[in-house]
């Protein structure tokens, strides 16, 4: 008989606004019933590279072969995953950059999280914390002329062109907002509403 691998909620960031540097993760099993957390200051290193480092970080402080689910803000690190990695060790760590190939772009990191996916089961969620402010109206019901004293003028009835271009516009923002909700919603379902630790 088997025993299932346990399943570990992974969450990694990087804190660009300070000037050394700084990645952080906290690894969680789904019950709650074990947190680990650890942050630390890497001076000089490009965001990017903190992104991954804190991931790296993260997967080797499991103990044994365990079922991950990855949240993270990093589009580097989702995309590298999803499409990246297989290729990048099919070419020996190389990529076509413009007819030529170049070595992978933070390589040493990228060969770590491909040495522990030989132990662990990895599913990568990207939680997205630029979320999209409610867009503002771009089309006036009415304008202000300089020469007019800061007076709102009146505009021109709007031909039907225009109207249904301004419905079009409003229709594609409240869809890609609606999209968005609805990721984020994804997400938090995904990983069973748990705690954000960076957030509180």
């Amino acid at each position: 008989m088997s025993v299932p691998a346990p399943h570990f909620l992974l969450f990694s960031e990087s804190n660009r606004k300070q000037p050394q540097g700084q990645w952080r993760f906290v690894l969680q099993s789904v019950d709650g019933s074990e947190v680990l957390e650890a942050v630390d200051d890497e001076p000089g290193l490009h965001p990017e590279r903190l992104e991954l480092l804190a991931v790296v970080r993260g997967l080797e402080a499991l103990s044994q072969p365990s079922r991950v689910t990855l949240v993270t803000p990093s589009k580097y690190v989702n995309r590298g995953l999803a499409y990246g990695l297989a290729e990048w060790r099919t070419n020996g760590w190389q990529w076509e950059h413009f007819g030529e190939m170049a070595p992978v772009k933070n390589r040493d990191l990228w060969q770590r999280v491909d040495r522990a996916l030989q132990f662990h089961d990895l599913e990568c969620r990207t939680w997205r914390f630029d979320l999209p402010h409610g867009a503002a109206d771009e089309f006036p019901c009415s304008s202000t002329d300089p020469n007019d004293r800061g007076r709102p003028t009146r505009l021109r009835r709007r031909s039907v062109n225009s109207r249904l271009r301004r419905w079009r516009v409003r229709s594609r923002r409240k869809a890609e907002r609606w999209a968005e909700s609805c990721r984020l919603w994804t997400a938090q379902l995904g990983t069973r509403f748990a705690p954000l630790p960076w957030l509180q």
